[in-house]
C-alpha cells in the first residue's frame, strides 16, 4: 500500500487495520511500471529507450532481409513499450526517438554513419494498401491504447478502476466529458488526452 505524503498517521491506522496484513512500502515500479512519476517524464520512460536500443543494436551487426528487418522491428521492437503505452502518455520527444531508432535500422545504419531515408516515415506508418510498411505512428498508437481504457470505463462502469475513476474525477458525468480536474495524476491526465480518439469514435467520426 503506498500512501500520499500528506496522509496523515491516524488515516493510515485506520486503512491498515480494514485491510489487516498489508504494509506501507514505496516501489520505484509496480508490475514493471513506474510507481511515481515526476516532472520528468522523459527520465522516467528513458528504460524503454535504452531497451529498444540494445535490441536494434544487436541486430544491425547482422545481415539481415528487408523482410527480417520488418519483421523485427513490428514483432520486437515495436512491442516493448506497449504495455506501457496501455497506461500512461510517452513523451512526444521520446516516441520520436524511437521512431529514429527504427528507422536508422530499416535503411540499414549500422554503427553511426548516416543513411538516406529514401521515404519519409509517416509514409512508412501507412499501410501496405495505401503504399506504406505498416509500422506503427507510436503517438498515434499511444492514444488508442488510452481510449481502450477509457472504452473500459464505458463499458463496464461497475469495475474497480471506473468507479475509483469517477468518484475522483467526474462523479457527476460520463467519462466522455470529464474535465481534467485539479491536481490530476498522470495516468488520468494520460487518459484524459485520448479521450477526443475516443469521442470520434463513438461519433463514428
Amino acid at each position: 500500500m503506498y500512501f500520499s505524503q500528506n496522509t496523515d498517521e491516524e488515516a493510515k491506522a485506520e486503512v491498515f487495520d480494514s485491510l489487516n496484513s498489508m504494509q506501507d512500502s514505496q516501489p520505484k515500479k509496480y508490475l514493471g511500471l513506474p510507481s511515481l512519476i515526476g516532472r520528468s517524464k522523459k527520465q522516467v520512460f528513458n528504460e524503454i529507450k535504452e531497451r529498444v536500443g540494445k535490441k536494434l543494436s544487436g541486430w544491425k551487426e547482422k545481415l539481415l532481409s528487408i523482410g527480417g528487418r520488418e519483421v523485427l522491428i513490428k514483432v520486437v521492437a515495436q512491442a516493448v513499450p506497449t504495455y506501457t503505452m496501455g497506461c500512461f502518455l510517452l513523451p512526444k520527444g521520446l516516441c520520436e526517438d524511437l521512431e529514429r531508432m527504427m528507422r536508422n535500422f530499416w535503411w540499414g545504419q549500422r554503427h553511426h554513419e548516416s543513411k538516406i531515408a529514401w521515404v519519409s516515415w509517416s509514409k512508412m506508418c501507412k499501410s501496405k494498401f495505401e503504399e506504406g510498411m505498416g509500422f506503427r505512428d507510436l503517438q498515434a498508437f499511444n492514444l488508442a491504447m488510452l481510449a481502450k481504457q477509457g472504452w473500459g470505463m464505458m463499458s463496464h462502469p461497475s469495475s474497480l478502476m471506473a468507479r475509483l475513476y469517477k468518484a475522483r474525477y467526474f462523479p457527476n458525468n460520463d467519462v466522455l466529458s470529464a474535465n481534467l480536474g485539479s491536481n490530476p495524476s498522470f495516468a488520468w491526465r494520460s487518459i484524459h488526452q485520448s479521450l477526443e480518439v475516443l469521442k470520434q469514435g463513438t461519433n463514428g467520426g
